[in-house]
């Protein structure tokens, strides 16, 4: 079978971290993957991990804070594989600060990366999977989409956006045969989770591990969630077997118990 004869996935920042996860994961489905970075150094190594799988990637530089960036993925990735089954939404940052620290250059940059690029990947994904007659969007949200958290008020709210996006993305385009999903994960062993751990230290001044330990203290399976944790939901989603769910943001979590 030729690579071109294979699906193609696009998963956005996917150098390192839950994306890398899940763009391993999709190869190992059968995937050609298509990798999505700012760091290039790193998407390279990823893709020639996955192209050691016996699967087609590419690495492309894109910030999907920009919509030509992300238009111009899709069609790398249509160039390369000739078409795009899956795209994955990957790409997010998080700020921990009080309410009342957070500036305005501080609320553009999140949304510009976390709403705005998952509305370009919506955008753009969808008008070649309408010429395709289908597929799959799937986007990154959080447990933060479902209730939000103190310290990470503004990141809270792009993922409650996210979740509405995908709510409104999904009846727009089932018609196209499209469905679109979130997947949110709760604490995920990540560099980024180590910088929301270091920063809430602070605010809290508790010791470094502490304010993580409150976290975990509240996960019925008793440990920290996993990028392959992540990617093998992402797994269901990216497949045949997810064809009649569409609108949801589903928990992933580990049973993380609010009080």
């Amino acid at each position: 079978m030729s690579q071109k004869a294979l699906k193609t996935a696009v998963v956005t920042g996917s150098a390192q971290g839950i994306g890398k996860g899940i763009a391993l994961r999709l190869a190992q489905d059968g995937f050609n993957v298509v990798i999505s970075d700012l760091n290039m150094e790193a998407a390279e190594e990823t893709a020639k991990e996955i192209r050691s799988l016996g699967k087609g990637s590419i690495a492309v530089k894109a910030d999907v804070s920009k919509r030509d960036d992300v238009f111009q993925l899709v069609a790398e990735a249509v160039k390369e594989f000739g078409q795009l089954d899956v795209f994955v939404s990957n790409a997010g940052i998080a700020q921990i600060k009080p309410l009342l620290e957070v500036t305005e250059e501080d609320l553009e940059k999140i949304y510009k990366i976390n709403v705005f690029g998952t509305f370009y990947g919506i955008q753009a994904a969808a008008e070649q999977m309408k010429k395709q007659n289908g597929g799959k969007i799937i986007n990154a949200a959080s447990m933060a989409a479902h209730k939000g958290l103190p310290l990470l008020g503004a990141y809270s709210t792009t993922k409650f956006a996210v979740r509405g996006l995908t709510q409104a993305a999904a009846q727009e385009l089932a018609q196209f045969g499209i469905t679109v999903n979130s997947y949110c994960p709760g604490i995920v062993a990540t560099p980024m989770w180590d910088l929301i751990d270091e920063k809430m230290t602070d605010y809290m001044h508790l010791e470094r591990g502490e304010a993580t330990q409150k976290f975990l203290d509240g996960i019925a399976l008793g440990r920290t969630e996993t990028p392959e944790d992540v990617a093998k939901f992402v797994s269901f989603l990216a497949s045949n077997d997810s064809d009649y769910l569409t609108g949801q943001s589903i928990l992933i979590d580990g049973g993380i118990q609010y009080v």
